[in-house]
C-alpha cells in the first residue's frame, strides 16, 4: 500500500466550464450525454469485450477488488457504476438476510444488462437497483457501510462531486473503494500499453461491437483519468481518513480505500 509516493499529477480535479471526454474539450453540461452514447452503444457487448481487452485479467482484477473489501454480512452496500453487475454478483454471496446491496447506474441500458444477468443467476434477495448519478445520490446521510465504484469513477463528469458524495452516504467508520485504471510505471509496459490502447483496441470494438469509436474513446478516457497520487489528494479532499492505494499489474490499474471518520 502507498500513503505517500510524489509523482507528476495529472487530470484536474476542479470545476470548469469544460471537461474531457477522452482527448476532446467539451461543455461540461455535454459529458454526461456522450457518455451516455458510448455506453448505450456498448452494453450489451460490454462484458464480452472486457474479456477480449484484458484476456480475461479484469475478472482476476475484480475478484481481488472484493475480496479485500472484507465485506461483514450484515454490511449496506452500494455499487455505483455497477453496470453489468459484476461486482454486485461477487457482492451478494458474502451477505446474509440482514445486508444488501443496491446497484446504482446512471445509464439504463447499462443497467438494464446488469438486472437481467443477476435475476438469471438467481440473485434477488437483498439486491436492488437504482438508476442514479453518481454526482447527487438519491440516498440519505450515513446510509451504506461499504461504497464501490470499479472501472466507472474516469467517466464521471465531476470527479470531486461524486467523491463527496461517496463520504455523504458512508456510515462513519464506513469505507469507499475505486477500482480504476491509473498510471503504468514501467516505461517498456506503457509503451505497450499504448500501442495496444489506441491501435488494437478500437479495432476489436469494430470487429465485436461494431463502435471503434466508443472503445478510442474509453481508451482516451484512461489516460485523461487522475493518476494514482493525484486520486488520493481528491479523495482527502472530499473528507476521507486513511487514503491509501495498492497498484496492479504495475500500475495499469490501481485500487484506491478511504475511510470516513
Amino acid at each position: 500500500m502507498n500513503r505517500e509516493n510524489p509523482q507528476e499529477p495529472r487530470g484536474n480535479p476542479t470545476d470548469s466550464t469544460t471537461t474531457h471526454f477522452g482527448f476532446r474539450e467539451v461543455p461540461v453540461e455535454e459529458k454526461q450525454h456522450l457518455v451516455g452514447q458510448v455506453f448505450a452503444s456498448v452494453a450489451e457487448n460490454y462484458d464480452l469485450m472486457n474479456d477480449l481487452m484484458s484476456m480475461g485479467v479484469h475478472r482476476l482484477w475484480k475478484r481481488f477488488f472484493v475480496e479485500t473489501c472484507l465485506i461483514r454480512p450484515d454490511f449496506q452496500v452500494l455499487d455505483l457504476a455497477g453496470g453489468t453487475g459484476d461486482i454486485a454478483a461477487l457482492i451478494h454471496p458474502k451477505l446474509d438476510e440482514r445486508g444488501h446491496i443496491v446497484l446504482a447506474d446512471i445509464n439504463p441500458s447499462m443497467l438494464a444488462v446488469g438486472r437481467r444477468r443477476l435475476v438469471d443467476r438467481g440473485m434477488v434477495r437483498g439486491l436492488f437497483f437504482v438508476e442514479a448519478n453518481a454526482e447527487a445520490l438519491p440516498f440519505a446521510d450515513n446510509r451504506f457501510d461499504l461504497v464501490t465504484i470499479a472501472f466507472g469513477l474516469r467517466n464521471v463528469t465531476r470527479q470531486a462531486r461524486a467523491l463527496a458524495e461517496m463520504h455523504r452516504v458512508l456510515r462513519p467508520g464506513g469505507k469507499a473503494r475505486v477500482l480504476e485504471f491509473s498510471r503504468v510505471h514501467s516505461p517498456l509496459l506503457g509503451k505497450l500499453y499504448d500501442q495496444y490502447s489506441f491501435r488494437l483496441l478500437p479495432a476489436m470494438g469494430r470487429v465485436v461491437a461494431r463502435d471503434a469509436d466508443s472503445y478510442r474513446y474509453l481508451a482516451e478516457s484512461i489516460r485523461k483519468h487522475p493518476d494514482q497520487q493525484t486520486l488520493a489528494g481528491m479523495m482527502r479532499d472530499a473528507g476521507f481518513e486513511h487514503v491509501e492505494y495498492q497498484n496492479l499489474n504495475a500500475g495499469i490499474v490501481a485500487i484506491h480505500t478511504g475511510y470516513k471518520s
